[in-house]
């Protein structure tokens, strides 16, 4: 499962900065896998990833529910900027994975807060993969 989890992350994170749209929004760092104190701002964080066995009687599959986050010290305005960025590059794309086949990816969706202990805003964005 593992592996199928990885792949997916590796073909996002290459979809994600690949994109110039979104690096200008966050920057040429901004992508990261955690949020570390002292991380610039604006950034996208790796968030949840909770992958289940979605196998068939015929086919091995996963179902990968991942969360990104969109970090912003200026406001919701910033990170709702981010978050459809990023919604327009992932929702429902055709992602190319080495070992298994991407059936699905789609937007689930945006929740966006103010981090009490920081007051900066982060927005959630919940993702479905099908995996086989």
């Amino acid at each position: 499962m593992s592996s199928a989890v990885n792949e997916l992350l590796v073909a996002i994170q290459a979809r994600l900065e690949g994109d110039a749209g979104l690096a200008a929004l966050i920057g040429g760092g901004g992508l990261r896998d955690r949020r570390a104190r002292g991380l610039d701002l604006p950034a996208l964080v790796l968030g949840v990833v909770e992958a289940r066995d979605y196998s068939t009687a015929s086919e091995a599959g996963f179902e990968i529910l991942l969360t990104l986050e969109a970090w912003s010290a200026e406001g919701r305005r910033e990170t709702e900027a981010i978050g459809h960025a990023v919604r327009g590059l992932l929702d429902d794309a055709d992602l190319a994975l080495a070992a298994h086949t991407l059936v699905s990816l789609r937007h689930r969706r945006t929740v966006s807060r103010r981090e009490a202990k920081t007051g900066f805003i982060v927005a959630e964005m919940a993702f479905r993969a099908v995996v086989e």
